[in-house]
């Protein structure tokens, strides 16, 4: 009985805190709506999907950081401070990035008042300081797409203006890890060049990956946000993949089929795809699902007829859509990626991410499962324990 009573009176408690919330917000609100700006907004963190990116992962920071390493702290801050009007040049998840400003605008005009939007929040442990240049290399871009819009009058351009490069949410932690923010900002994704942080992020429940340039160019879709998934340790769980590295591959044929039925379990991507789906139902609800700005892709190295119902079944039972499913049956994944040109493509295996970035594909590693301890299908050997 005293069980019920302190269920109920926890119950009543949190029902007073999210009262409280709203109140702040529609506070907040309030007085921002009284200030006049031609900027949107951003949305409320509980409507948004929130995207938290690095500043090395958004900005090529590769000079920056040899200067940290070699010189350190107090010379790496005074050279970003020296230099603080000198706009960063775009890293791996700026082109991502920018394709989430897209698919904004469009929201934005089906919607006006709407907030389930992409909201971005630059997460790093950078210095205060080094702010201003991070602040005045976002400006930069935005500045360009608005003076290339005065030069426009088409409704494309004008979609590219209102996606430029808005991120209003920082997170600047003076070099301590921003891992424990994460949650506080209610995060969705988080895209970093630290594998460790990534891996804390991901031990937290948090989707997460360590994101790589490619090593050539590819002209990206300026209208559609592209996002490509591995299967097994990405949306799945290892669970199959740990049968394939320890049994063989009919074994997990023989496993696959007996559990065709069987749901399989979420890997740590599979809230991002969740994610993506709730704002491409947006589009649907409009009558826009042919031209819906964000495309979703499953490229898994599974074969069809051998192991593919699962997978499919596994995405029905959880009320997701993929857009389309390639299951290459072991055949390299670089090329197909280069056709489909997808803003980040999501994998838990470092060789097919790094056959992917000599193609050019945007890729972003995984930290997760079985696939860890091996590397092209080999184990890697551990230092032995003294």
């Amino acid at each position: 009985m005293s069980d019920i009573k302190i269920n109920e009176s926890k119950q009543v408690e949190d029902n007073a805190e999210e009262k409280e919330e709203e109140k702040d917000w529609a506070a907040a609100k309030a007085f921002f709506e009284n200030l006049k700006t031609n900027k949107p907004r951003p949305p409320k963190p509980k409507n948004a999907v929130t995207i938290a990116v690095s500043s090395r992962t958004l900005f090529n920071m590769v000079a920056e950081r040899l200067i940290y390493e070699t010189e350190g702290v107090e010379s790496y801050v005074a050279y970003q401070v020296e230099h603080e009007n000198e706009p960063l040049k775009p890293g791996a998840a700026f082109p991502f990035v920018k394709a989430l400003m897209t698919v904004n605008a469009r929201l934005r005009a089906l919607y006006p008042d709407g907030e389930e939007l992409f909201d971005i929040v630059l997460m790093t442990n950078n210095h205060a300081q080094v702010g201003v240049r991070l602040i005045n290399s976002i400006n930069h871009y935005g500045t360009l797409a608005f003076g290339f819009m005065q030069n426009c009058a088409d409704l494309l351009t004008i979609m590219n203006f209102f996606s430029d490069l808005t991120i209003e949410r920082f997170c600047m932690t003076g070099g301590k890890s921003p891992i424990g923010y994460l949650k506080a900002y209610m995060t969705n994704l988080y895209l970093s060049k630290d594998a460790e942080k990534v891996t804390e992020a991901i031990d937290e429940g948090i989707a997460a990956a360590t994101m790589f340039m490619p090593d050539t160019e590819n002209d990206l879709c300026d209208n559609q946000l592209r996002v490509a998934f591995d299967g097994d340790a990405v949306l799945f769980s290892d669970e199959s993949e740990i049968i394939v590295k320890q049994s063989g591959l009919d074994s997990f044929f023989e496993h696959e089929k007996k559990f065709e039925n069987k749901p399989l379990a979420q890997g740590p991507l599979k809230c991002f795809l969740e994610a993506l789906g709730k704002l491409q139902r947006k589009f649907y609800a409009k009558n826009e699902r042919l031209d819906c700005p964000i495309r979703t892709f499953l490229v898994t190295a599974r074969s069809a007829a051998s192991s593919g119902a699962r997978v499919l079944k596994t995405l029905r039972s959880w009320g997701l859509e993929i857009d389309e499913a390639l299951f290459l049956a072991g055949a390299p994944k670089g090329p197909l990626l280069q056709k489909i040109k997808p803003h980040i493509y999501f994998d838990d295996q470092m060789f097919h991410i790094e056959g992917a970035k000599e193609l050019g594909t945007i890729s972003a590693h995984v930290p997760y499962g079985i696939g860890q301890k091996y590397h092209k299908g080999k184990l890697i050997e551990q230092p032995k324990k003294e």
